[in-house]
């Protein structure tokens, strides 16, 4: 009886931390190729999991902020997938490489050709995109998931440092110092960096989910339910010796 109470307790401990760690893992998040520099130009991955085991992700909609405006933003062709890049008028003009810029990316859309991201499955987006800002720290973009069931839903809330992540947090893009030297930002971006035209472009449908990331929650809920068994066995084992 003893021995399965314990096993009970442990069950309930692993499945508590299941309960609360799976959110923080399927919301639309973004992150660059190496850094993005202030000043300079990178590749950032917008990363889109699936969600929903009833629907594959169809369309996704990044809004791109209008405080910090970025005038070249170049989508990287990704097969199965065709990508639309909107610009929209700056109320005030940007200085580009001694030009002057009057318009910025407003929205980059992407639209399944096949299957999109099915059950199971998460995608890559990448963007080429500069230059970016020197006088904020980071970048919020407001996303839209849409799914072939034609749910929709909204990444659009703002974390706010100090307070909870909230329900539908937005994508963040955390800036690095600028570099000495100059604002030259990745290799890899500077090779993609200029302005971006409207476009479509093919793209690839989805790819496995990161080993690398279910291997580490597996093993941190792992060891959380091995702590919870040791916790609960040497609850039983004082009451024995009290008992006895």
């Amino acid at each position: 009886m003893k021995a399965s109470r314990l096993a009970a307790a442990g069950t309930l401990a692993g499945t508590a931390v299941l309960a609360l760690s799976a959110p923080a893992f399927a919301h639309v998040s973004v992150q660059p190729e190496g850094e993005a520099a202030k000043g300079g130009y990178a590749v950032v991955d917008f990363k889109v999991p699936n969600e929903r085991d009833n629907a594959s992700t169809t369309k996704l909609e990044v809004t791109f902020p209008t405080d910090h405006p970025l005038a070249s933003v170049m989508p990287q062709p990704v097969p199965g997938w065709k990508a639309e890049v909107t610009k929209s008028t700056l109320k005030k003009p940007l200085e580009l490489h001694g030009r002057k810029i009057t318009e910025a990316v407003s929205k980059v859309t992407w639209t399944a050709d096949g299957k999109g991201v099915e059950p199971g499955f998460f995608q890559k987006f990448p963007l080429s995109v500069g230059t970016l800002p020197e006088d904020t720290d980071q970048l919020v973009f407001k996303a839209v998931q849409t799914y072939s069931n034609k749910e929709v839903v909204r990444w659009i809330e703002v974390p706010q440092e100090g307070q909870e992540e909230p329900e539908n947090p937005a994508p963040v893009l955390q800036l690095s110092a600028a570099e000495e030297g100059g604002h030259h930002g990745s290799a890899s971006a500077d090779k993609g960096s200029g302005d971006a035209e409207a476009a479509s472009v093919k793209t690839s449908a989805a790819e496995p989910a990161d080993s690398s990331d279910t291997t580490a929650r597996v093993l941190g809920v792992v060891g959380i339910v091995v702590g919870a068994l040791g916790v609960a066995y040497g609850v039983l084992a004082g009451r024995r010796r009290t008992t006895a």
